[in-house]
């Protein structure tokens, strides 16, 4: 009799509900590991315009077409938008209103407090602005992030920076400015002086990662401190640009620009992807 009743609790009616719940299990801790890796603004919210375009697009597009197609159109629009701003600034402003004084003189009055060890900081601020730094930084998330399947995060990572670099570099060659007239301490091209690069790419990698992660902050005190910080790195390479004789604070603004403009285009391309895979599981 023991023996039977063994054999009828160890049948497969009787481990079916043993399965269940292990299946069940298994369920719920991937979706809390999916609740701690989550980053809220890079989700879509209903009836968004990010939303709307993914839906446009159809449920059978893949999240990466969407993200792609998102991204491309996204590029052109921002990079026609930095080409009319540098048409404003350069020709309109510097040229026909005659601000190219006043933008020269704020640099020739910071290279005049020029010192060795201010120099050995303006250095590292253009490093911390540019490569090696900021490939590395977004190289290293984006590939934790691939590791944990974070595609989303690990793609806004690495093309935010790379959709501030193709900008800068249309732009500089459509709308060419001559650097400052003082002495330059880098041999860089002396027409690509709007927008500043390293000042976009800062704000883009800087203040686009600070968004991403403030989003899973609660306490607005570790809000504001990451803010700051992002903040203060940037005015740091700003600061450093000016310094070395590389840029104007026209140029600077237009960095900025550039660089809000960049992590806008990666948030809607993210969130367009994320309302495309959400539509496909539904599918």
């Amino acid at each position: 009799m023991t023996i039977g009743r063994q054999l009828r609790s160890t049948s497969p009616a009787a481990r079916r509900p043993a399965a269940r719940d292990a299946d069940a299990d298994d369920d719920a801790a991937s979706s809390h590991r999916r609740g701690r890796l989550a980053v809220p603004v890079l989700d879509a919210r209903p009836g968004s315009a990010a939303e709307r375009f993914a839906h446009a697009l159809g449920s059978h597009r893949h999240p990466a077409v969407v993200f792609l197609i998102a991204l491309l159109g996204g590029f052109l629009l921002l990079a026609a938008a930095s080409i009319l701003l540098a048409l404003l600034i350069v020709h309109v402003l510097v040229g026909d209103l005659g601000l190219a004084g006043e933008d020269a003189s704020v640099v020739k009055t910071i290279v005049d407090e020029r010192s060795g060890t201010l120099t050995t900081l303006s250095e590292i601020g253009s490093q911390v602005g540019g490569a090696p730094v900021l490939p590395i930084i977004v190289g290293l998330i984006g590939l934790a992030a691939a590791a944990v399947r974070r595609w989303r995060l690990a793609a806004f990572a690495v093309f935010v920076l790379a959709a501030e670099s193709a900008t800068y570099r249309v732009t500089t060659l459509v709308v060419p400015r001559e650097r400052p007239e003082v002495n330059r301490l880098e041999d860089l091209p002396v027409d690509a002086s709007y927008p500043s690069g390293h000042t976009a790419a800062s704000i883009a990698v800087y203040s686009g990662l600070v968004l991403l992660l403030t989003t899973r902050f609660t306490c607005s005190l570790s809000k504001a401190l990451a803010w700051t910080v992002a903040i203060l790195l940037t005015t740091f390479v700003a600061l450093s640009r000016m310094y070395r004789g590389m840029h104007h604070p026209l140029d600077v603004a237009g960095g900025v620009l550039v660089g809000i403009g960049a992590i806008l285009l990666l948030l809607f391309a993210c969130r367009a992807a994320g309302a495309a895979a959400e539509r496909r599981s539904r599918a």
